[in-house]
């Protein structure tokens, strides 16, 4: 019996893709570099479909059908460069070697390039879903060569979540397109977790609702255009009890949050594009605050005097405005990573289709939400916006929601309860509407103490104004 894939390292990620794709009537191959865990994975699910267990990479190959399609998950960075070191001189033309880990797509871009010139393909797959999902269907972003999807596509689409019957799964582009894709991805969905905890801050510390009383209005606001993975189990969180002390679970978890890099290269990556990812940002630096506890619990001391000077009346109707800033924050959120993919399909030659990318992430993933279906519509047609936010259907969403998201942002500052990504996305959807901008004034700057050089709005042209000397502007000389 040959297998149809094979799959080397089964950690809990590797191990759930390989059931579901056993599960789904696919002969697999496995192997983990301790014989324990694929022998563990044989013992507990072996009857759940057609295993082949090898005890090395080589007999993994040899046990595979032609095109071999071997999948790694192994911890990103140099693990993964040394699986594929120990694959390649096992493999023979059009063979495809498959990471569906959490790498950087730059790495992705680099381990393609390389393989490619020895006659294999290199695929960079996206799986969101955490293990729930790897088992029962997660949303599947893979990159690589065409040709290399023609033979593995048909199989991620049947392991895929599925929405409405559509696979979640669909070939995003070449080389690390796919990569790219799932990183930002879990950029927004940082900023998602992120608002949802500003959110939660606001009811706890302006509001005085318990997180029993909070459980209860986030699973009202799941029936709203709110309703998402992320709401729903936030309402989940906050509902748990702790067995030993009988405080709410929320109340005895460490306020540390950990983070694995994506997001952080969410950040990086816009950076270098110039888009502008704020909203992730501030999640991401949120996280890394959190982090720093013995400096705020020096903070606490030093700083005792400066709290907020808030009253102690709840304004009226600030549950609702919590909502409506909440469901803005997230739109904008979704509007600058959905940017940095366009500007990362100019850098990088990806014909990246934002409606189908949308669609993937409807069902299986961590960001699904109902918001995607207006998303994908948005970007469908050949009149697409330049900006989420300009979609007649997010205009009129934003328009209503903003004069809420100016109230909770004041009583947020009033108060001393940081809202990062709240006040960003407030910053951004202003900055983005304004008719002028201080950057005349930078630009100013520039040229005074570099020479920078600077446009005018009234002719074309590069000009310098001539500080140390006379004062006079020139028109700048192009040295390019």
């Amino acid at each position: 019996m040959s297998a149809q894939i094979g799959v080397t390292g089964l950690a809990v990620m590797g191990a759930n893709l390989a059931r579901n794709l056993a599960r789904n009537g696919y002969t697999v191959a496995v192997h983990n570099r301790s014989v324990e865990k694929t022998d563990a994975l044989l013992s507990a699910h072996g009857d759940e479909g057609d295993f082949i267990r090898t005890e090395s990479l080589e007999e993994l190959v040899q046990n595979l059908e032609k095109p071999r399609r071997v999948l790694i998950m192994v911890k990103a960075g140099a693990p993964v460069d040394a699986v594929i070191d120990q694959l390649v001189p096992l493999l023979e033309e059009d063979d495809i070697v498959i990471d569906a880990g959490n790498s950087h797509f730059e790495d992705t871009r680099r381990r393609e390039a390389a393989l490619t010139e020895k006659g294999l393909h290199f695929v960079g797959v996206g799986v969101s879903g955490g293990e729930e999902g790897a088992l029962l269907g997660p949303s599947i972003m893979p990159g690589g060569s065409k040709q290399s999807y023609e033979s593995l596509g048909p199989m991620l689409e049947k392991i895929s979540a599925k929405y409405e019957g559509d696979p979640c799964c669909a070939w995003i582009g070449t080389d690390g397109a796919g990569h790219f894709v799932k990183m930002v991805h879990n950029g927004i969905e940082y900023a998602d977790m992120q608002v949802i905890g500003e959110a939660y801050d606001l009811l706890r510390s302006v509001a005085g609702l318990s997180p029993a009383e909070q459980s209860e209005i986030f699973a009202q606001w799941n029936t709203t255009e709110l309703a998402s993975y992320l709401i729903e189990i936030t309402s989940e969180v906050l509902a748990q009890v702790d067995a030993e002390t009988g405080k709410p679970l929320v109340d005895v978890v460490v306020d540390s949050a950990g983070q694995k890099g994506t997001g952080r290269w969410t950040v990086i990556s816009g950076l270098d594009l110039g888009s502008p990812v704020s909203a992730i940002a501030e999640s991401v630096f949120a996280r890394a605050l959190s982090s720093q506890r013995d400096q705020r619990a020096e903070a606490q001391n030093v700083f005792a005097e400066a709290a907020g000077t808030g009253g102690s009346e709840v304004p009226e109707g600030f549950v609702e405005d919590v909502r409506q800033a909440l469901f803005a924050s997230k739109l904008v959120s979704y509007a600058q990573g959905l940017d940095m993919l366009t500007a990362a399909a100019d850098q990088y030659g990806w014909d990246l289709k934002l409606d189908e990318i949308a669609s993937l992430w409807r069902a299986g993933c961590i960001i699904r939400a109902d918001l995607l279906d207006d998303i994908m519509r948005a970007y469908q047609g050949g009149d697409a916006p330049k900006n989420l936010l300009f979609a007649p259907a997010f205009a009129r969403a934003m328009a209503g929601a903003v004069p809420a998201l100016r109230r909770v942002v004041a009583v947020a500052a009033e108060t001393g309860v940081p809202v990062p990504v709240f006040s960003s996305s407030l910053a951004y959807f202003d900055a983005l509407r304004r008719g002028r901008l201080p950057a005349a004034l930078t630009q100013g700057l520039r040229d005074y103490f570099g020479a920078h050089t600077y446009g005018r709005i009234d002719k074309p042209g590069t000009f310098h104004t001539q500080w140390s000397g006379d004062r006079s502007e020139v028109a700048a000389v192009d040295t390019h």
